[in-house]
């Protein structure tokens, strides 16, 4: 996700060999939101590059959240939590070999605190759909009340250890592949992340039955994504949120509160 860009890929995290490859945990700043409001960012929340909200900004809806991974470290979540994060997503693998350190630190913290948790594994087009979805599998446990997984796959040009990028018919079969052995296992669907160029190079839209989170920071959903049906809408990539070291991806949901509690109820393992 949009930390994975900025500070770059590991080059192996997905390669080959099969050692276990662990990232560093950082231990980032803690920023003040009021240092950093903007039009259009909800009043809890700060953004270090806001975009110039017009019609249609994220103030408008009223259920958010983060997607974290090693980078932002140890999370507050009680602190989280009382500054209006409703929910998170952590990065827990990538490919076949990786396992990111802030999972295993920050999702029982996320649960203590009372934040729906859950987590996410970063797609590596050089290993098969099978290898991921089971190293996903025997790194991530089954946990009652969990979010549902979230599998992240977006173009990744930094990577020099995979240059593959398949035509869109053998992407979207990919994709299935791997969600279906992670949703067997889980007992729930999973929601896929993606992003603008992602989603249009591989006609994401075709696939049906598929619950999307969507990556939009410089315009709503509706503007990147014409006519797509989405749940989660990632809306910036430098926002800035209490309890959470350096700058956070900030989420939001689709709905109301109502629809959020509606969609928990249904949507938790």
């Amino acid at each position: 996700m949009a930390a994975v860009v900025l500070l770059g890929v590991l080059a192996a995290c997905g390669g080959r060999d099969s050692a276990v490859k662990r990232g560093t945990l950082m231990s980032p700043t803690q920023m003040n939101p009021a240092d950093y409001r903007a039009p259009g960012v909800p009043a809890q929340f700060g953004d270090t590059r806001p975009h110039q909200w017009k019609d249609i900004s994220p103030s408008m809806l009223p259920i958010h959240g983060i997607d974290a991974a090693r980078y932002q470290g140890k999370i507050n979540w009680f602190a989280a939590r009382e500054g209006g994060v409703n929910f998170a997503w952590l990065k827990a693998t990538e490919g076949g070999n990786y396992v990111d350190p802030g999972y295993a630190l920050n999702a029982p913290l996320a649960r203590a605190a009372g934040v729906p948790v859950g987590a996410y594994h970063f797609y590596y087009f050089c290993r098969t759909p099978r290898e991921q979805a089971n190293w996903y599998i025997k790194n991530v446990p089954r946990v009652r009340g969990d979010l549902p997984p979230v599998l992240d796959i977006e173009w990744n040009h930094q990577s020099k250890s995979c240059r593959r990028f398949p035509d869109p018919a053998t992407t979207r079969a990919e994709i299935m592949e791997y969600v279906s052995i992670v949703e067997a296992y889980y007992r729930t669907r999973a929601v896929i992340y993606t992003t603008p160029d992602f989603y249009a190079e591989n006609d994401l839209g075709r696939l049906r039955g598929v619950e999307f989170w969507l990556r939009s920071t410089a315009g709503h959903p509706s503007e990147r994504y014409p006519g797509e049906r989405w749940s989660f809408w990632q809306w910036t990539g430098t926002g800035v949120v209490q309890g959470v070291g350096g700058i956070s991806d900030i989420n939001a949901f689709a709905g109301s509160t109502d629809v959020w509690r509606a969609w928990l109820t249904a949507r938790r393992q």
